[in-house]
């Protein structure tokens, strides 16, 4: 199957996830593949989320390009990227998916888009590649994705540890808190 075909069947039955009311009606939001034209709307929801490190707006062309197969793109009913899950499988562990960031526009936080998004992420690698285990890095004190990776590893049936991957003093910036390594697993699909 050519990579457009993959991606006509993915958006004509895409996994469904909560709607959420607008001003006047009720939209439907869906999971896609990210595209290259999606690198500036991405780097936008990355930089609004108040949480995230904001990489060069270039990286997340390049990441819309390079690793759309392993990540994801929740979109309004009109196509607008409303929230984004990055991610890579481990060359030294490729049954491990690593997630770079999550984002997800304010409009529609606390509708269950980020757990949507890791679920079908997840789902759609596991299928195409085999998945063992999510690893993800969490700053201490971001509950959102602290809440985020404990819940996915309670839906999944899978055990969550953590430990600290990078420490303060090993970025060379100064003033960046630890880094700490959520490994959900092992996985089952």
């Amino acid at each position: 199957m050519t990579a457009q075909a993959e991606l006509d069947r993915y958006r004509k039955t895409p996994p469904p996830i909560p709607s959420t009311p607008t001003t006047s009606t009720t939209s439907t939001t869906y999971i896609d593949r990210p595209r290259p034209g999606d690198g500036p709307l991405l780097w936008r929801l990355a930089r609004d989320s108040g949480s995230l490190d904001l990489n060069s707006a270039y990286s997340y062309l390049l990441w819309c390009r390079d690793f759309a197969g392993t990540s994801a793109v929740a979109r309004d009913s009109s196509g607008h990227p409303v929230g984004f899950v990055s991610g890579y499988l481990r060359p030294d562990s490729p049954g491990t998916l690593l997630v770079w960031q999550v984002a997800v526009d304010e409009s529609v936080r606390g509708l269950g888009v980020a757990g949507a998004l890791l679920d079908g992420l997840s789902a759609r690698v596991a299928a195409e590649h085999g998945l063992s285990a999510v690893e993800a890095t969490v700053s201490p004190g971001n509950l959102a994705s602290e809440r985020l990776f404990a819940s996915y590893a309670e839906r999944h049936g899978a055990t969550l540890t953590r430990e600290v991957l990078f420490a303060a003093e090993e970025f060379p910036d100064g003033g960046h808190a630890p880094e700490v390594l959520h490994r959900i697993g092992p996985l089952h699909f």
